[in-house]
This record gives C-alpha cells, structure tokens and sequence, in this order.
C-alpha cells in the first residue's frame, strides 16, 4: 500500500515584530542546561494582519542544552493600534553551527538563512476585533541582532 500525504498548511505573511531585547541574565547551570532569560522591551509590530507596538515588560525564557540547541519560550503583550492589548506566548529553537552561534553571542549581525530560528505563536485577547487570533497559529522565522529579535510570523492555515 502506497500512502501519499496531502499538500501541507500554507504559511500567509501576517505580521513582522521587531523587539529590543536587554542583557541576558543567567541563573547558571540547571538540570537540562544553562538557565537564562532576556527581559523584552518596546518595539514595533507591522504587517499585512495587525499593527501595532510591544508593550515593554515581557521576558524570553530560555534554556542553553548542553547540545548547543538554545530552547525559547517567549511570553509578551502586542498593544495593536487600536489599543487592543493582544497576550502572545512563543515557543521553539535557535541553533546553528557553532561558529556561527559564535558570532550571534558576539552581537554580530548574521543573515538568517545561516541557522535555525523557529517559534510556533499563539495569541490570547478578549478584544472583540481581535477574537479571531485566539484560534490562530502562527510560525515566526526568527534573527536576532546584537540588541534586538526581528521576528516574522506567518499563519498557518
């Protein structure tokens, strides 16, 4: 028997979140790796779906593997332009070969291509014209800069 899967979800363009970041802090080594997280400041949202800016005060956790895979699980709020406040939780990995997750430590501007960044985003809100995204999945492409994470979030289908 010959079994053919069907074609896979399609990935819409729907927004792109650029979010400085401040210094990473560590709590040390833990049971699964090296703890950490970086508190998330202000930044922008812009995209075809929702508008709008971060709302200073959200924190990506994240856990540095002893296999070099660094584990994310980012939780910060989108206040979009209406004033919607819009709760979005992101979990996934970044890694990459080793020089090249040396230049990123460094705060090297390096292209995205060159490593694996990739979240998957749900959103949480009780605004009215934003309760379509509480049944929204999204995957963010991620590359992060020496001060900041460009992320760029498309919704699967």
């Amino acid at each position: 028997m010959t079994f053919t899967l069907p074609a896979p979800p399609a990935l819409i363009p729907m927004t792109q979140v650029r979010c400085e970041v401040s210094a990473l802090v560590t709590l040390g080594a833990g049971p699964y790796g090296e703890r950490r997280y970086i508190p998330l400041g202000g930044g922008t949202v812009e995209g075809p779906e929702l508008n709008g800016t971060l709302v200073e005060g959200g924190v990506d956790w994240q856990i540095n593997r002893a296999d070099g895979v660094l584990d994310i699980s980012a939780h910060y709020v989108i206040r979009a332009d209406d004033g919607s406040l819009i709760e979005v939780t992101s979990e996934g990995m970044r890694h990459g070969p080793a020089e090249v997750m040396a230049r990123l430590a460094r705060g090297d501007n390096v292209p995205r291509d060159e490593y694996f960044f990739r979240t998957l985003v749900r959103f949480q809100t009780g605004a009215p014209p934003w309760l379509h995204l509480n049944k929204v999945m999204a995957l963010a492409c991620g590359r992060r800069e020496a001060r900041r994470v460009i992320l760029d979030y498309y919704r699967i289908t």
